[in-house]
């Protein structure tokens, strides 16, 4: 397929979700949606996290951002070098997070070898068997393994710390990006309005808290008072309809207790003073600082283990309150452009 035909198959996946999440029967009809029902619904059984509200909210992201504007953005413009296989190894934590990497693969006119993780395979499918429908050769564009047994010519993997070691040993030989855990953080100095905070809560609770790009912990001047905080995630009291989360809730305020370690408590999520950027699942750590500008130099010097700040310009550089879940097709994971790593291996 020419470059034309993958953007014009992608933006009608966009057209897709959309459609889909606004019961939309213009292009895609009634029966068609009832059939993509029975897939959806299978997905929880997959992923007790991924429920049909996360679903949406990941649909509505890429129906607006797959379309034809911004995807010639994302690729500049080149000649097909010929087609090389990348092996993309998938991670689960909130659907779909590996998609952007499949994106980048296709669009850069290569194969994807992917390894899709257990906890997020139904979405893949579902989607996948729709391309192939439009465009019957797209079946040809991917690859879809157990175990790494094929020949490839580089990797994108993404995992934890320990998954990535294991990564850049084994595949030491090829080019290759590695991610590992990262976490995202908010800065506040205390002028934040509600709407401010409130947005901030779409960043803590959104997926639950699981994605690099979810805030796991806030940094607040000496003596903030932390009840606009608790005011602004009661907001987000649908989330504990969750088991899952309601048990991490129950099992993070447990051990809270059992080890008299002091916390404070809504009912809904666990404020706890502490030095780690990342918290459990129902948890938000917060970190009173004297000085922003120590505390500027201290993010900075620790940039490499977080993917968003977040803040009203407090520093360089941070994503608004309330858009770490939406970046554009341009702003990559770790800052490392996938485009331009997948052309270099043409070279």
């Amino acid at each position: 397929m020419n470059i034309n035909t993958r953007i014009k198959l992608l933006t009608k996946l966009g057209r897709f979700f959309l459609d889909y999440v606004e019961n939309n029967n213009n292009e895609f009809n009634e029966l068609f949606f009832r059939n993509v029902d029975i897939k959806v619904k299978k997905v929880k059984h997959e992923n007790s996290f991924f429920d049909f509200e996360n679903i949406k909210n990941c649909f509505v992201y890429w129906g607006k951002h797959l379309n034809e504007k911004n995807l010639k953005k994302l690729l500049p413009e080149i000649k097909f070098k010929g087609s090389k296989n990348i092996l993309i190894i998938m991670a689960g934590n909130i659907p779909l997070v590996g998609f952007h990497d499949f994106l980048c693969v296709f669009i850069c006119g290569h194969k994807s070898i992917i390894k899709k993780s257990s906890k997020d395979s139904v979405l893949y499918t579902l989607i996948f068997d729709l391309l192939i429908s439009w465009e019957p050769k797209f079946k040809n564009c991917f690859t879809i393994i157990e175990r790494v047994n094929l020949e490839i010519d580089a990797v994108i993997a993404t995992g934890n710390n320990t998954s990535t070691h294991f990564f850049e040993k084994y595949f030491k030989r090829y080019p290759k990006i590695i991610r590992k855990n990262r976490n995202s953080v908010a800065i506040l100095n205390g002028n934040e309005s509600e709407e401010d905070l409130e947005r901030l809560m779409k960043d803590v609770f959104l997926y639950y808290g699981l994605g690099c790009r979810s805030v796991s912990k806030i940094f607040v001047p000496e003596g903030y008072d932390l009840d606009g905080i608790f005011r602004a995630s009661l907001k987000w009291k649908k989330i504990f309809d969750n088991n899952s989360y309601k048990n991490n809730y129950t099992y993070n305020k447990s051990i809270f207790l059992l080890n008299s370690e002091k916390f404070y408590d809504n009912g809904l999520v666990l404020l706890k003073e502490s030095e780690k950027l990342g918290s459990p699942i129902s948890v938000l750590y917060y970190e009173q600082y004297k000085s922003l500008d120590k505390l500027r130099k201290k993010l900075n010097a620790n940039r490499n283990q977080l993917q968003c700040l977040v803040s009203n310009g407090l520093v360089k550089n941070s994503t608004k309150f309330g858009l770490t879940q939406s970046p554009s097709l341009q702003e990559f994971a770790d800052d490392i452009n996938t485009v331009d790593f997948l052309l270099k291996v043409n070279d």
